[in-house]
């Protein structure tokens, strides 16, 4: 009963309460934690001094052995608050750069130290072990223990250096120099993981990320170049191809208009005038679609230009065989070749595509002019042969809803539902148009109901990115459903 009553064994029971404490708030209310520890920090020491137990200072009066223990551990629970209560204050305040998530291996790096230093106190002023002579003769163990830790150890370094030298943080895409590439999504003592384009995550060690060169896309921004090279026949001057490539870059709608995209001319030879086509994405996710559509127009354009594209370079082909100026047929787009390839046209019989293109009229518009006005109602199809129209979707002609090349068509809003257009059409280059009246139109669209359908949907989607859209909660299937009634009420009355 005499340990029960002593101060000491008061002490130890304080020191235990507050570790229970401890583990029973939530990490989440850290700065509570930090209080509630300092607090019985501060208690725990006034207990000690009223005791005149000096918690960092060896004991060297003879005690029974009970009151050692009690000693003993009241000095231990004095050192294993100390440290709590620093670590509590470096997890809150210990911040990089005001990044604390950043600042995680920092802080694990200074958590260690206080644990280490808490045993090491433990060690000499309770149980009385030189620190000195056991740091000495534990030299072939450390050594011992760094071999075999070699590569954990170079990890833990480099995963420092990598957060101390900062050159990326979570969420940033990065390209590594052997072609890996992924979005950060976490970084530890031994690895950092990205999240590829596939959706996979790919596990890097530190000490071999280190090693690598990488490129931050993310820094300063997604916005990023990408460069593409296409080969043409050299059948035309090089800056009539400069032309129409800067055309292509200008009617896409995928890549940013600033800064502008360039054209550059790379090599010229018998076989091929190899162009450079330099543009910039917003972001990551963006490169694949930027890459296809700018290919896709390329084609276009390069057909709608009479111009044709250049066999591989590793193609064999004799010289008497490769196309000039004087040589050169590429195919020619006329009205029916420019129907033949328009997809709402492909349930077309020959005989009817040929009809369709008998009563085709051709119209041109110079660079600026204003083709339809917004709410303008066009009655015939107007289909693209050549030039980039562009849609403003405000009456300021200032913010655009896209741009169409040559292949687009555009008027079917009032072809098929008696509507305005949504948008104002301006010719952003010199501009030729095939146009189809309403009269020819109309016998096709009730015969061929899946195209009137097809119509409808590309109406219904233009009218999406205006104000004149269907009502919001309106799903795109009653609005194809209301277009196609209001197509049959035109062409059969």
């Amino acid at each position: 009963m005499g340990l029960l009553n002593s101060p000491l064994f008061h002490i130890d029971i304080v020191g235990l309460v507050c570790i229970l404490v401890w583990y029973l708030l939530p990490r989440r209310l850290a700065n509570l934690r930090l209080i509630v520890q300092i607090g019985f920090f501060i208690v725990l020491t006034l207990m000690l001094s009223r005791q005149n137990v000096v918690p960092y200072e060896l004991d060297t009066v003879s005690r029974a052995t009970g009151d050692a223990i009690l000693i003993g551990s009241v000095k231990a629970i004095w050192w294993i608050n100390l440290a709590w209560a620093v670590i509590g204050f470096v997890r809150i305040y210990l911040v990089f750069e005001r990044k604390p998530r950043e600042a995680r291996l920092l802080q694990d790096l200074v958590v260690g130290a206080v644990y280490l230093g808490m045993i090491l106190s433990i060690i000499a002023f309770v149980f009385g072990v030189p620190v000195g002579t056991l740091i000495a003769t534990s030299g072939v163990f450390a050594i011992i223990l760094g071999l075999a830790l070699q590569n954990t150890l170079s990890d833990a370094f480099s995963g420092i250096a990598l957060n101390l030298g900062r050159p990326y943080v979570l969420g940033d895409w990065i390209v590594l120099s052997d072609g890996t590439e992924g979005r950060v999504i976490e970084t530890n003592w031994r690895s950092t993981h990205l999240m590829n384009a596939a959706h996979n995550v790919v596990a890097l060690p530190n000490s071999f990320l280190a090693k690598l060169g990488l490129i931050n896309v993310s820094s300063p921004d997604e916005a990023h170049v990408l460069t593409m090279t296409v080969r043409l026949a050299p059948t035309k001057m090089p800056s009539t191809i400069v032309d129409v490539m800067r055309t292509v870059l200008l009617s896409c709608n995928t890549i940013l208009k600033e800064p502008p995209p360039v054209v550059a001319l790379k090599q010229l030879d018998a076989h091929a005038l190899e162009v450079e086509l330099q543009f910039r994405v917003a972001n990551v996710s963006g490169r694949i679609p930027a890459r296809n559509e700018v290919l896709d127009l390329v084609y276009r354009h390069v057909k709608s230009a009479g111009l044709l594209l250049a066999r591989p370079a590793t193609a064999i082909v004799h010289s008497s065989d490769l196309p000039t100026e004087e040589t050169a047929a590429p195919a020619r787009v006329t009205p029916i070749e420019l129907i033949g390839a328009i997809s709402i046209f492909s349930g077309l019989s020959d005989d009817e595509k040929e009809a369709l293109a008998a009563t085709t009229t051709v119209r041109t518009y110079r660079k600026g002019d204003v083709i339809a006005a917004k709410g303008e109602m066009l009655s015939s199809l107007m289909i693209i042969r050549a030039g980039v129209v562009v849609m403003r979707r405000d009456d300021d002609m200032n913010e655009e809803a896209g741009r169409l090349a040559p292949g687009d068509f555009f008027g079917e809003t009032g072809l098929l539902a008696g509507l305005g257009e949504a948008s104002a059409l301006e010719a952003l280059t010199h501009v030729v148009v095939y146009e189809i009246d309403q009269q020819s139109f109309a016998p096709l669209l009730l015969d061929r109901p899946a195209m009137a359908e097809e119509l409808a949907l590309i109406l219904s989607r233009r009218t999406a990115l205006t104000d004149d859209a269907a009502a919001p909660g309106q799903s795109r299937e009653r609005s194809v459903l209301a277009l196609l009634k209001s197509i049959q009420t035109i062409f059969r009355s």
